[in-house]
């Protein structure tokens, strides 16, 4: 009799990369859930023996559905499966009572390693079955979800190094991906932040085929919070250029990594500028975003909430990127199979 297992996670690509890592051997039945509150509902019909638990999710992320589980003792085993690598994040999951805590991109040897030493499954690693059976889809909403992924996985790389850097845990968002035209670019940021004055470092960079710009948005009530943070005495100009620029560093050069790294591709990157400090937003916008044509807009809402302090994270590339991280994530796929 196969065993019932739910996949849970917010993107198809994540959902469809963890069912491919799966062993051919291990005789499953799968079925998948795109939030928690789905995954709940699929456990208490007896459906998920084994739970694949994404932490960052829409309408009930991974750690509220791990207390209703424990909760209620609901009947299933956790294997954890996170872009988001902060020491505190694994903790958190583990006391609450998971099996394990897989990082992100999953890894097939990794994933039946574990299987093999919590007695769930005993055989080989082979997953060719199943390498086969989910190619990455070529539509464009298939390939906004793909990317949104691969942003997901670099954001949380960011957000460990942060939360090093600043001896605090990170709260991390769901990574919103759109495609913008130039006329709606200066609405769509301004949108994201109404704060009177904001400061902001842009960071441009670029690698085969992946070309943009990466822009932080500092909400000015904030900074005296991260110099505050960072050991900064001073709360003057010089000290929060300081700040502005090492969080950006930190931040911005860990996400590129993080992309890179998965693309399989080499990316350069600018030393960051000032864009503007103790601006107003949408000033700021129109002084520096009007040569920008179509393209893909990421953005990423990194927070701390125990010391008060959000700012934005947007990637702006072309939309042909899409189809960049499309060919280079099939090829990747196709090379390890």
């Amino acid at each position: 009799m196969s065993l019932p297992i739910v996949i849970c996670d917010d993107s198809s690509f994540a959902r469809k990369a963890i069912a491919r890592a799966l062993p051919d051997g291990w005789d499953v039945d799968i079925s998948f859930a795109e939030n928690g509150k789905q995954a709940i509902a699929k456990i208490e019909k007896g459906l998920a023996h084994v739970l694949f638990l994404d932490l960052n999710m829409p309408v009930m992320d991974g750690y509220e559905t791990m207390k209703i589980i424990r909760k209620f003792d609901l009947q299933t085993v956790v294997i954890v499966v996170s872009g988001d690598v902060q020491e505190e994040a694994r903790t958190r999951m583990m006391a609450l009572g998971a099996l394990e805590f897989i990082e992100k991109p999953i890894n097939n040897a990794k994933l039946v390693s574990i299987l093999n030493d919590f007695g769930l499954y005993e055989g080989d690693s082979k997953s060719l079955k199943r390498q086969q059976g989910n190619k990455t889809g070529s539509e464009l909403s298939d390939k906004i979800d793909l990317f949104r992924e691969v942003c997901n996985v670099a954001m949380g790389q960011a957000g460990k190094n942060l939360a090093k850097l600043l001896d605090i845990f990170v709260e991390l968002p769901v990574p919103s991906v759109s495609i913008v035209h130039s006329n709606e670019l200066s609405m769509a940021i301004a949108e994201i932040d109404r704060n009177d004055s904001v400061s902001a470092v842009s960071k441009g960079f670029v690698g085969k085929g992946l070309r943009g710009e990466a822009i932080i948005l500092f909400n000015d009530t904030h900074v005296a919070s991260l110099n505050a943070l960072l050991g900064y005495d001073e709360q003057d100009e010089l000290s929060e250029l300081e700040t502005l620029m090492d969080v950006s560093n930190i931040i911005v050069g860990a996400c590129l990594a993080g992309v890179a790294n998965q693309l399989q591709l080499n990316v350069t990157h600018t030393t960051p500028i000032i864009l503007g400090m103790h601006c107003n937003l949408e000033e700021l916008v129109s002084k520096n975003v009007s040569s920008w044509e179509e393209l893909l807009m990421v953005e990423i809402a990194y927070s701390v909430s125990q010391a008060n302090v959000n700012f934005e994270l947007l990637l702006l590339l072309p939309k042909d990127c899409l189809d960049v991280t499309y060919e280079r994530i099939a090829l990747i796929g196709e090379q390890s199979a």
